[in-house]
């Protein structure tokens, strides 16, 4: 720990789940995410873990659910139409209340799409893809760095609420190479036992791990459990940055890669006299809405602007927050185009 190491943002995500105390990794291949696994397949082995290329994204989430039920930390990485795959599956880990990490290189869609960068599984990820009332939390870096950071705390929460946890990347964020620092270096023997975890210790009660419940009231008082958990990490578990938004007149709202290219954006338009200022959500869900309303709330800013690599999914949630008590604008691109910080600049100078 404390040197900076060149990496390739898939092998980040790989190096940081093995600093995270994951030891375990089950897969299926899929651009641009491909790095990962095949990154996990020659650094498992060398901490005692085990990495396994499953026949199909369906039988790579059915994996996580029973190793993590084994009481283990448990991930799985791929890419869009990989992550439609896997829905079924995390609904069912969301069910038996099973700490799983999934990270999702995004790329461009709907279908088969290309393999450029996107931000168009928002809705998935922070709505349910799946089926039945269930969240997972869901993070969203804008570099490197935080992607590894980001990887340590989505092993952390997964465990402490028993949820799955998503860190929604894309295929920029997958394919860049950035020079990043591990501050951590988690040994699995050191983390807390999970002592609701089916792993075949004697003497003690029976554990059953399973999402299936035939009792009407007793999976109504299951799914209430749930929404309580959930309604706990909307209090406590909300993540952004504020950047220049004190004083700013437009404020721009953006995520992971938008948001790097919408900071540059915010130093040009500063640097000729605009006041302008960047606010970025980093956990998707929960939304970090008590924040945004500060910036709602602030006298001085007077609209917003939405960037995403969509058609405007992340919007959404934006406008609940503002409620119409500002204007609100909104530019995407799609198919895997990426905006030049330009682009940004010559859309906030045309409202300003």
């Amino acid at each position: 720990m404390g040197d900076k190491i060149l990496m390739k943002g898939a092998e980040v995500i790989g190096e940081a789940a093995v600093k995270a105390g994951c030891r375990l990794f089950f897969g299926y291949p899929i651009t641009p995410q491909n790095e990962a696994p095949a990154y996990m397949a020659k650094r498992l082995p060398e901490v005692g873990g085990t990495f396994v290329q499953a026949e199909s994204e369906v039988a790579a989430i059915n994996m996580l659910y029973g190793a993590s039920a084994a009481g283990y930390r448990v991930m799985t990485s791929s890419s869009s139409p990989g992550i439609s795959l896997m829905m079924e599956g995390i609904s069912y880990c969301a069910g038996s209340e099973l700490p799983v990490v999934i990270v999702n290189v995004m790329r461009g869609g709907p279908g088969l799409g290309g393999i450029g960068p996107s931000q168009s599984d928002y809705f998935q990820s922070t709505k349910g893809g799946g089926h039945g009332d269930y969240k997972m939390i869901t993070l969203a870096p804008t570099n490197l760095q935080e992607q590894a950071d980001l990887m340590k705390t989505a092993f952390d929460l997964a465990d402490q609420y028993r949820i799955p946890v998503m860190v929604l990347s894309d295929g920029l964020l997958g394919q860049i190479m950035e020079a990043v620092e591990f501050t951590f270096d988690v040994d699995p023997a050191s983390l807390p036992h999970k002592d609701w975890a089916a792993d075949g210790r004697l003497n003690r009660e029976k554990h059953l791990i399973n999402s299936l419940d035939l009792d009407l009231d007793g999976l109504e008082h299951h799914n209430e459990k749930l929404q309580a958990r959930y309604r706990t990490i909307e209090e406590k578990e909300t993540l952004c940055e504020d950047y220049h938004t004190d004083d700013a007149k437009v404020c721009i709202v953006a995520y992971g890669t938008t948001a790097r290219i919408a900071k540059t954006a915010v130093e040009m338009l500063r640097e000729e006299g605009y006041k302008v200022g960047l606010f970025r959500p980093i956990t998707l869900w929960p939304f970090p809405v008590e924040n945004l309303k500060k910036a709602v709330n602030n006298p001085v800013t007077e609209s917003f602007y939405v960037f995403e690599l969509n058609a405007g999914q992340m919007l959404e949630d934006v406008q609940l927050v503002v409620n119409g008590q500002k204007p609100i604008r909104f530019f995407g691109r799609m198919g895997g185009n990426v905006p030049s910080p330009d682009e940004f600049v010559k859309k906030i100078k045309e409202i300003y």
